[in-house]
This record gives structure tokens, C-alpha cells and sequence, in this order.
């Protein structure tokens, strides 16, 4: 799958700056970013990226419900997500692809294997 734009959702400030590096140095991908849930569903209509890249804990809206809604809109519906969480037991990684999440990425991530990680996920 050819990747030219992701979409980075998450709360953390800190998370966002370094996913924003990977991604766009180590992955040479544009890069959008998104604070919360709501404006992951604004972005994702806008900017239609390849990909996002979504936290599970946020508050206000979380990770799946975010997902949930995106499928929701016809504009967003069939944009792989993967969802990145330091919750990654067994049960929960199998709730994420049951919701229809491509994968899942733990946190903390490596930011110079990020890009690498998201490829061996997407088809």
C-alpha cells in the first residue's frame, strides 16, 4: 500500500511531536496532526490521508468510538486505522481488529522503526 499522508491522533503533546518526526523524516510521509477525537473526524474528512494512526485513551471521545464514527462517514469510511496503545494484551488486541482496526502498534513506539512497523501492518 502506497502511503503519502497519515494522520496522527493523540492527547499527548509529546506523542505527537515525536510521531510527527517518525513519520514524516524517517517515513518521508506528509503528516497531519490531531489532538482528540473530534478533530480526528474533522481532519480525516478534509485531508482524506492514507492512513491514522489513533490513540485508544483520549478523553472526550476515545479510540474506538472515533473509529466507530469514521466508518460512520461515507468520506472516511475505508481509511485504514491503526491504533496505538500501551494497552496491548491479548483480549484487547482482539477487541482493536474486531473493530476493524488494520493493527496495532504499542506504545511506547521506537520512532525510528515506527514507519517500518506501520508498513509490515497494511497490506
Amino acid at each position: 500500500m502506497l502511503i503519502r499522508k497519515v494522520l496522527l491522533v493523540d492527547d499527548e503533546d509529546d506523542i505527537r511531536t515525536i510521531g510527527r518526526l517518525s513519520l514524516s523524516r524517517v517515513g518521508k510521509w506528509e503528516t497531519v496532526l490531531a489532538a482528540h477525537g473530534a478533530e480526528a473526524l474533522e481532519k480525516a474528512a478534509a485531508e482524506q490521508p492514507d492512513l491514522i494512526l489513533l490513540d485508544v485513551m483520549m478523553p472526550g471521545m476515545d479510540g474506538p468510538t472515533t473509529l466507530a464514527r469514521l466508518r460512520a462517514q461515507e468520506s472516511t469510511a475505508r481509511i485504514p486505522v491503526i491504533f496505538m496503545t500501551a494497552k496491548i494484551q491479548k483480549h484487547e488486541l482482539a477487541r482493536y481488529l474486531e473493530l476493524g482496526a488494520a493493527g496495532v502498534i504499542g506504545k511506547p513506539f521506537e520512532p525510528m522503526s515506527l514507519p517500518a512497523e506501520i508498513k509490515k501492518l497494511l497490506p
